[in-house]
């Protein structure tokens, strides 16, 4: 939208003065340029979820332990909310509100997948007491995703509510619950490797599953785009 010159005039003088008036809404050439850094975090986001796949995984089945295999799941879930991102700001998808909110609905879904999965696998290691060896590769892995993935949910979260995209808010929020998912995994990992407390990490994956939950829901229905958080 063209900008509108205003006219003032100033006491004492003929010359008038002019005040810029930017028109309401986001110019669409700065909108390209939100959704071209939208698509390559989540390009980033992707590649760096199946290295953590592929790592925790491996890790998971070598020390029979279930944390890391959900956490290789959640992995997998959240490469899968970034494609879904990739989907939406594509094609003619791009700024279509019907987009933006199936968009939302596939998300919430990742997020139920994931609870469902924590819980039943958490569930099941209390109710076995399952005891897993000791895994330093899985502890290094938790312990380098745990302070960089705040940073890259930080920057999609932005980037979201710049261009009030709910579906992307709710996908940097499943990249924060790596991180949270992440730290339970380093206590757990790490009580059971020093302490012996092999429940430790299961318990802590309960309490992720509740956070995914929530945030499932509240994607669902909608809720989540553009606030201060």
């Amino acid at each position: 939208m063209p900008e509108q010159q205003t006219p003032l005039v100033q006491l004492g003088a003929t010359r008038p003065l002019t005040l810029r008036v930017l028109g309401a809404g986001r110019e669409p050439e700065e909108r390209a340029r939100l959704e071209r850094r939208t698509r390559l975090l989540a390009w980033i986001g992707i590649g760096w979820h199946m290295v953590e796949f592929a790592i925790a995984i491996a890790a998971g089945f070598t020390a029979s332990s279930i944390a890391l295999i959900g956490f290789g799941a959640d992995s997998l879930i959240e490469a899968l909310a970034g494609g879904v991102v990739l989907w939406l700001f594509t094609g003619t998808r791009r700024g279509s509100s019907i987009a933006e909110r199936r968009a939302q609905q596939l998300i919430a879904v990742s997020f139920f997948l994931l609870a469902g999965y924590v819980s039943v696998e958490a569930l099941r290691a209390l109710v076995n007491a399952d005891h897993p060896a000791a895994s330093w590769v899985g502890i290094g892995l938790a312990a380098f995703t745990a302070p960089t993935m705040p940073l890259l949910a930080y920057a999609k979260r932005r980037l979201g509510n710049q261009l009030h995209s709910s579906a992307t808010v709710k996908e940097a929020a499943q990249t924060r619950l790596c991180a949270y998912l992440s730290i339970a995994l380093l206590l757990g990992l790490g009580a059971n490797a020093l302490a012996g407390w092999w429940w430790a990490d299961p318990l802590a994956a309960l309490a992720i599953a509740a956070v995914a939950l929530k945030e499932g829901r509240e994607s669902w229905r909608g809720e989540g785009c553009c606030d201060a958080r």
